[in-house]
Parts: C-alpha cells; sequence; structure tokens
C-alpha cells in the first residue's frame, strides 16, 4: 500500500460521545504514523468541516467519530457528494444500524434473534410501566449504552419513575422499551465480513453502561469468552449475518445478551454499532489482537478496504 497517500482522521465532533472519539481518533493517527505513514492530518470536526477537507483534499478519511453526525449517515453522505473515500459503513447502512427499531425490521425478518420492543413516548412513563419489569429504556438513535436504564421491581432509577429521578427519560422525548434478557454480555467485532472473536463484559458495578466501557478498571473483559463453542460460533454467525444484511464496511462490533438456561435460544442481539471504538480499552483492536492482527494493521486493513471499495 502507498504510504505517502495523505490520510485525513476525522473525530472529535459534538455528540455525546465526542472525547472517546478523540482518543480513538488519537490513537489511530499515531498507529499509522508509527508505520510509516508520512501524510497525516487529525481533524476535529467543526460546522466548517466541508470547506476544511476540501481544503486538505484528502486521499482518504479515517472515520474515528462516534454518535451523531458521525454514524448516523450525515457525514457519509457528505463524503459521497465530495467523492472522498472513507472507512467503515456507507450512507445507508449507517442510516439503518444508528436507528435501533430499523436495524430490527431488516434483521429480525432474516432470522437474527432480537428482543421485541416497542416505542413508548417518555412523558407517559411517569403514569405506568410501557411493559413487565423488569425492562430496558434506551434512546432509539443512540449508541455506547449512553442513556440506557434497567428498570426493575426496585429500579435502579426510583420506584416509580418520576419527572424528578434522573433518567433517560429527562432527556429524549420517545425511548424504546425493551424485555430485559438476563445472563450473560457479550460483543463480536467483525472485519471486512468476518467475525473475529466473542468477548464476555463483567462490570464490576451495576451494567456495562458508558462510564463502563469507557473508565479503565470498572469492566472485565474475557476474550475468548468462557462460553460453550456452539454459543460462541452461533454468536459470531449472528454478528457476521448482521454486518451483511445491513450492508456494513470494514469494522462493525455487535452486541449480545446471553440467557445460558435458554442455549442457544437464549442469544439476543441488541444492536450493530457501525462505527466501533478505536481506544486503548476498545473491543475491537482487542479481539483483533487475539486474532493476532496489530493495532496498527488492523488500522491499516480498514484504510485498505476504503481505498479499494472506491477504486472498485
Amino acid at each position: 500500500m502507498n504510504k505517502d497517500f495523505r490520510v485525513v482522521v476525522l473525530m472529535g465532533g459534538w455528540s455525546s460521545e465526542r472525547e472517546v472519539s478523540l482518543t480513538s481518533g488519537r490513537g489511530v493517527a499515531n498507529a499509522i504514523r508509527e508505520r510509516g505513514w508520512s501524510n497525516v492530518i487529525e481533524l476535529d470536526m467543526d460546522r466548517d468541516v466541508a470547506a476544511k477537507l476540501k481544503e486538505l483534499k484528502p486521499d482518504v478519511v479515517f472515520n474515528a467519530l462516534h454518535g451523531t453526525p458521525g454514524e448516523d449517515g450525515t457525514v457519509q453522505g457528505m463524503l459521497d457528494l465530495m467523492g472522498i473515500a472513507y472507512t467503515h459503513s456507507g450512507l445507508e447502512a449507517s442510516v439503518i444500524a444508528i436507528d435501533k427499531e430499523l436495524t430490527k425490521m431488516v434483521l429480525v425478518p432474516h432470522g437474527v434473534r432480537m428482543p421485541a420492543g416497542t416505542i413508548v413516548e417518555s412523558e407517559s412513563l411517569y403514569s405506568g410501566d410501557p411493559i413487565a419489569r423488569p425492562y430496558v429504556l434506551k434512546p432509539v438513535n443512540e449508541g455506547s449504552s449512553v442513556g440506557v436504564a434497567i428498570v426493575t421491581d426496585e429500579s435502579n432509577y426510583g420506584s416509580p419513575i418520576g419527572r424528578d429521578v434522573e433518567g433517560p427519560w429527562r432527556h429524549f422525548d420517545t425511548l424504546l422499551a425493551e424485555p430485559f434478557v438476563k445472563g450473560h454480555e457479550l460483543t463480536v467485532a467483525v472485519l471486512n465480513d468476518e467475525a473475529l472473536a466473542v468477548t464476555e463484559l463483567k462490570p464490576k458495578v451495576g451494567f456495562y453502561d458508558y462510564d463502563s466501557k469507557y473508565t479503565d478498571g470498572l469492566t472485565e473483559h474475557v476474550c475468548p469468552a468462557q462460553i460453550p463453542d456452539d454459543i460462541a460460533q452461533s454468536m459470531k454467525d449472528m454478528a457476521a449475518k448482521a454486518h451483511k444484511l445491513l450492508g456494513c464496511r470494514g469494522a462493525s462490533r455487535s452486541d449480545f445478551r446471553w440467557d445460558d438456561e435458554q442455549g442457544e435460544a437464549g442469544i439476543f442481539l441488541l444492536e450493530v454499532n457501525t462505527q466501533p471504538g478505536m481506544t486503548p480499552l476498545s473491543l475491537v483492536p482487542e479481539q483483533a489482537k487475539v486474532c493476532g492482527i496489530s493495532y496498527g494493521e488492523l488500522v491499516e486493513r480498514l484504510i485498505e478496504e476504503a481505498l479499494t471499495r472506491k477504486k472498485g
């Protein structure tokens, strides 16, 4: 690969995941510089991003953004219009995968098991539960467990839910309510259509929320997960299938819950992340390492896929 190509690492932005994106982007930029890339530019995205990209004239953009507008198809559409190659998924896959209900509409008819859910107005939660407890409330269009609440009989947010009680109902007009799947928290990374490994996530306190994901020491990562081989393979097959059905490119990450009392029938895919993190605590680099792929090689593979896609 020509390491003189100009690479712009697009990161930061203004989503709730800005700081994580900055960490991912800096890691990516440093990794490819260490591997001999001579023309790497870090760009913290602002509202003038199109003008800056026009001036920089990149051969490829490494999309290290998380959340909106870098993960929902907005930035992908802009880069498509500008004719710039970029890593990770394109416009259509990004629009669908960021929306948990749209994701279900695509995947469930093809046999991908996901929890049943219903969209609720946050205001309605003050008068009663939308489904039987325990259940999960989450924003429809957010990632990294932003705004997720598990509502039990005791409720980690108070019982009953109230206007003066902190929770996602105070920050989002509508939420997705899903039955809570007990058991194990697991995730599978897919790189260029191939599932890498299964990681079990064991938070030391509570559940695998935003803080647990990005604070060192709060979650134990067990990779490969110590689960039966047939269960691990089913998850890998399901993640690869979801990646392909959604039209994902480069790397994606599928998050699962597994109720081990139900065997294979207890595997539920929760969501597909088209812009998985690239921080030191991130799961895709961790699984790639288990498969013998270094962080720098992982980044190069994503760049190569983007350039090949544009050429093709």
